[in-house]
């Protein structure tokens, strides 16, 4: 028999107010520790519903899953990341849309979407609850996305390149917040929280920028490299004009 406090999974998530499977998903990362065993029955104590609240409570605000793990394995922290999420909260969307409702505004049918959250990008769009969420930003790029399929570019094509660039994107944005950490918010400067969350706020713009810059001076001289290559002067006299009009353009938004 279990313990009065004891919980079964299904009354963890009842009284949670997470579904079933977020609460295994999250056991999977570390988020809780794994249940205690009576037979078959996976039993919970009421360190667990404590635990999902927090960590409910710290999705809520709009912190990803890695930093919710990392505060909720070091408590000490919580109090100095407090300004720092303020700060990183200012810089969230926050409107949210179902699958449903991205897929209607989008104008594209739900299977088409459903192939996109099939992949390995769906872990950047999951809630608190582990489903899939979209703000208006992500509608803006998915109108961006279908731009580009108008030009004839294959979905699943264009899929497996979002992919190998999300995985590449992931160690890189992974080394900039240690860094971020390493120098800025636990430097020996000893900087205040107050004087982190404003370090940030400064920093990301600059940080998003190079990082747009970057790659739009890479795409375009690599592009202008294999026009010249093809022997089609008359081509890459028109590319190199047009890509300057477009610089121009863009340091102008």
């Amino acid at each position: 028999m279990k313990s009065p406090k004891a919980l079964t999974i299904s009354e963890l998530a009842r009284l949670s107010g997470l579904a079933v499977d977020t609460i295994r998903y999250y056991q999977g990362l570390g988020l809780i520790d794994a249940p205690r065993r009576h037979g078959r029955i996976a039993l919970y104590g009421q360190s667990h519903l404590k635990r999902l609240r927090l960590i409910r409570s710290m999705a809520q605000r709009g912190l990803p899953l890695k930093v919710i793990k990392d505060l909720v394995h070091h408590p000490a922290k919580r109090g100095m990341k407090r300004t720092l999420l303020s700060a990183v909260e200012e810089e969230a969307d926050r409107s949210r849309y179902t699958s449903a409702e991205f897929a209607e505004l989008l104008g594209v049918p739900r299977g088409l979407l459903d192939l996109v959250e099939g992949c390995a990008l769906r872990e950047t769009l999951r809630d608190e609850a582990g489903a899939i969420r979209y703000s208006d930003a992500d509608l803006e790029a998915a109108r961006g996305v279908l731009q580009i399929l108008g030009y004839g570019v294959p979905v699943t094509r264009l899929l497996s390149l979002a992919l190998r660039y999300h995985g590449a994107a992931q160690e890189t944005v992974d080394e900039a917040i240690d860094l971020f950490n390493e120098y800025v918010r636990t430097g020996e400067r000893g900087a205040s929280p107050d004087a982190v969350a404003e370090a940030f706020r400064a920093m990301l713009p600059m940080v998003v920028s190079l990082v747009g810059h970057h790659f739009y001076r890479l795409l375009v001289s690599r592009a202008l490299v294999r026009l010249r290559q093809s022997g089609d002067e008359e081509a890459f006299q028109v590319a190199r004009r047009e890509t300057a009009s477009l610089r121009l353009r863009l340091a102008s938004r």
